[in-house]
């Protein structure tokens, strides 16, 4: 029992603890999840579970789980974990550490935390074996993630000091930066420097993660340098969130000079790194360095991971290699469950390559396996038919999306404007877009690659028509969302200029103090431009 390592006065501490945090369990909300894929877990989560520890998952002839993590997870809402460990230990099965970290890691893979701190809560209790540094963890996140950083210090100060070392402090820090506590964080960073205790590389982590924004991004830079002074080994995570900021600033340069400042280092990117840098290059329309990356991608692949994936289907699709769509397609299909978003991304990876006809196809299978639920899965053959001017069939949808009850959004319209204007039904594009003020808009979306693609379409129609006006009014758009960095968004402006035969010097000032770098087809269109001059 606890009791063993507490004074009197600390029992009763910890007893109330812990059951405010059981009772709390049954109605405290799961916690917002971290965006960032990789570095979005615990460090307690870095601990591998070897097959010999963790149970099977088969099941028995009676069919009763063969697995703890199994029978937890089956366990109805609202009863309690105790009858699982209780129906495992009264069939003579010891409960052994190794099932209990594996039941926890698959617990909070599905999200279900208040499963998880319930689980560690009856350990910590019952003892099937003796508690050490990493069950006071798992024990410290789920109660942070269920109840506050409040509760979270209070059951801290109250676990054994023996236990009170590295990994907690550092998953304490955590939970800290998690609920945006930046200020409290530091605190316990210099704490831990004065008490000789390591800082992960995970906290660091985020901290970057917390002043990615461009108002804050001038505080990497100190980041990076107290994470040199800590002595903090760099960690391929960490170059992978920079070069992740400098592509969503669409800085390929700068995405390359980290990629550069991780190679010196001696730090081997990995398959993320490379999904990163293929997905930045080809958005920038750069295809033949994009391919290469693709191929480092294929070398670094571990196992069928879904995510990467489903960025490979992206990839190819901007290549324009259909073969190798269906390739990866094939993989996607092998996996257990095919997501909705795979379905997506497909249909959208073979308009690309102007299949329609697959296309459709795609979209029969998707919506009879999946269903038709969110407003993203007919956006993704809305845009398909869109892209190649097919507005009767985009607008035929748009009516079954409104009678299914889901609603459009700004991708949505810029969609269809796209049609109407491919379809050459100009009035109807701007009805469209006048349509789009009246949804909500975040600026997450406005600096997405849907909103690139649908307004750069839309820039290069009205350039071909000679519309500076609209074409001018249009790259504010895309302005907003950074995406004038890209030399080929300046150089489809320009070519409106030189189709209205009007004469404007400062386009190239234009563009290099926009961040974009001119290029062969700059310098042309410029020279062009010139002859209109009086």
């Amino acid at each position: 029992m606890l009791a063993l390592f507490f004074s009197k006065e600390m029992r009763r501490a910890v007893r109330g603890i812990l059951c405010e945090a059981f009772r709390r369990t049954t109605s405290a909300a799961a916690t917002k999840s971290v965006q960032w894929r990789e570095d979005r877990h615990f460090i307690c989560t870095q601990v591998e579970i070897s097959p010999t520890e963790a149970s099977s998952g088969s099941e028995r002839e009676d069919g009763e789980p063969s697995c703890l993590s199994r029978r937890i997870e089956r366990l109805p809402r609202g009863v309690s974990v105790g009858s699982v460990f209780q129906g495992w230990m009264g069939e003579g099965l010891p409960v052994h550490r190794g099932d209990v970290f594996h039941a926890i890691n698959r617990l909070r893979k599905r999200k279900l935390h208040k499963r998880a701190l319930e689980v560690m809560g009856w350990v910590i209790r019952e003892r099937p074996y003796r508690p050490r540094e990493l069950d006071y963890s798992y024990l410290l996140e789920f109660t942070t993630k269920l109840h506050g950083v409040a509760q979270g210090e209070k059951l801290f100060s109250c676990i054994p000091a023996e236990f009170r070392n590295e990994l907690l402090f550092n998953n304490l820090v955590i939970a800290c930066l998690d609920k945006g506590l930046i200020r409290l964080s530091l605190e316990y960073m210099k704490k831990m420097r004065e008490l000789g205790h390591p800082i992960s590389h995970l906290a660091f982590n985020r901290l970057i993660i917390l002043h990615s924004s461009p108002g804050r991004r001038k505080s990497v830079k100190k980041i990076l340098l107290q994470m040199k002074a800590d002595k903090v080994a760099p960690h391929v995570s960490t170059y992978n969130i920079l070069m992740k900021i400098e592509a969503n600033e669409r800085n390929v340069d700068g995405l390359v000079k980290v990629l550069g400042d991780m190679r010196r280092v001696s730090v081997a990117p990995n398959e993320i790194s490379y999904c990163i840098l293929a997905m930045a290059h080809a958005v920038a329309r750069l295809y033949s360095v994009a391919e290469s990356y693709v191929e480092d991608v294929e070398k670094s692949m571990t196992g069928d991971n879904w995510s990467t994936l489903d960025v490979l289907i992206i990839l190819y699709g901007y290549l324009g290699q259909a073969n190798q769509v269906e390739r990866t397609w094939s993989a996607v299909r092998k996996l257990q469950n095919v997501r909705a978003k795979s379905y997506m991304l497909m249909i959208e990876a073979t308009g690309r390559i102007c299949d329609i006809a697959r296309a459709e196809e795609l979209w029969a299978e998707m919506k009879s396996a999946k269903g038709l639920k969110l407003t993203d899965q007919f956006n993704s053959m809305i845009s398909v038919y869109c892209r190649h001017g097919m507005i009767a069939k985009a607008s035929k949808l748009y009516k079954e999306m409104k009678a299914s009850g889901l609603n459009p959004n700004s991708i949505t319209y810029r969609n269809l404007a796209l049609g109407c204007l491919k379809a050459d039904m100009v009035d109807e594009a701007f009805k469209t877009l006048d349509l789009e003020t009246g949804v909500g808009t975040s600026r997450r979306v406005k600096m997405s690659t849907p909103w690139l693609e649908t307004t750069l379409g839309m820039v290069e129609v009205f350039a071909e028509k000679g519309d500076v006006g609209n074409a001018e009014k249009l790259f504010e758009d895309l302005k907003r969302g950074s995406f004038t960095r890209y030399t080929f968004v300046y150089n489809t402006l320009m070519k409106a200029y030189v189709r209205a035969k009007i004469y404007q010097p400062n386009l190239l000032r234009r563009m290099i103090l926009g961040g974009a770098r001119p290029d062969s087809e700059s310098y042309s269109l410029m020279k062009l431009v010139e002859q209109f001059q009086d």
